[in-house]
């Protein structure tokens, strides 16, 4: 594992949630969040919902394909890779962070484990007994949630939090999903994240009081270029 950095010198951590939102912003805000993250120099957690039933798939996936695989519209084609993801009961994350913070160094695989290790002890403050998945079970190839990859999060031995990410010269994006244990409080388990954030990578946090205006700015682009354009989710 890459070696961390523990100077308190390290920026806060924001914590940015901005509750249901319309798939295609979602997504937008996502990608905008991961082009500003250098300006932005600190890293962010977003949580949010969605307004409605939909579904994302990864960025390389065939729409074609993933039509045949769920009833749930609409589809979005999502700035990170992975596969179906279905979004009608799941509590939806996003972590960015910026390329010149420790975490960016971290190897896919290492990061992967290392946000899904988050998630195991944010849960276990909360009186739910979840793990790493050790070893990979295929069941249907191209969805998140049938099986499991090595390094999900189990639950009773069933898949329950999976993620995919990008990472380029600009920053990396984490995109994940959470569908949560009965009687669990979506609230609760925001704060729980925040509170168990790692302190190697995080010696701090704080909120973010609203969207940063840079990122709101250029969502509102992406949704009207990209994300509300169905050629644009047809594209493969």
């Amino acid at each position: 594992m890459t070696s961390v950095a523990t100077s308190t010198s390290l920026p806060p951590l924001l914590i940015l949630s901005t509750g249901p939102g319309e798939p295609a912003w979602n997504m937008a805000l996502d990608e905008a969040l991961l082009v500003t993250a250098a300006p932005r120099q600190s890293p962010l957690l977003r949580f949010y919902g969605w307004t409605g039933p939909a579904a994302t798939f990864g960025y390389s996936q065939r729409l074609a394909d993933i039509e045949r695989q769920t009833l749930l519209r609409p589809l979005l084609r999502r700035p990170t890779g992975g596969g179906l993801v279905p979004h009608d009961c799941d509590w939806t994350y996003s972590f960015t962070v910026p390329p010149a913070h420790p975490w960016y160094e971290l190897s896919a695989l290492e990061s992967y484990r290392s946000v899904h290790a988050w998630i195991v002890e944010a849960l276990g403050t909360l009186g739910v007994s979840a793990e790493l998945a050790q070893v990979a079970r295929c069941v249907a190839p191209g969805q998140c949630f049938a099986g499991h990859e090595r390094f999900d999060v189990l639950w009773g031995g069933r898949k329950i939090a999976g993620a995919a990410q990008r990472r380029n010269r600009l920053g990396l994006l984490i995109q994940g999903s959470l569908q949560p244990p009965p009687r669990l409080d979506r609230a609760d388990w925001e704060s729980a994240m925040t509170h168990t954030a790692p302190p190697a990578f995080f010696p701090s946090t704080a909120p973010a009081p609203a969207t940063p205006p840079e990122a709101a700015a250029l969502a509102s682009e992406l949704v009207a270029g990209k994300y509300a354009q169905a050629a644009y989710h047809a594209r493969r």
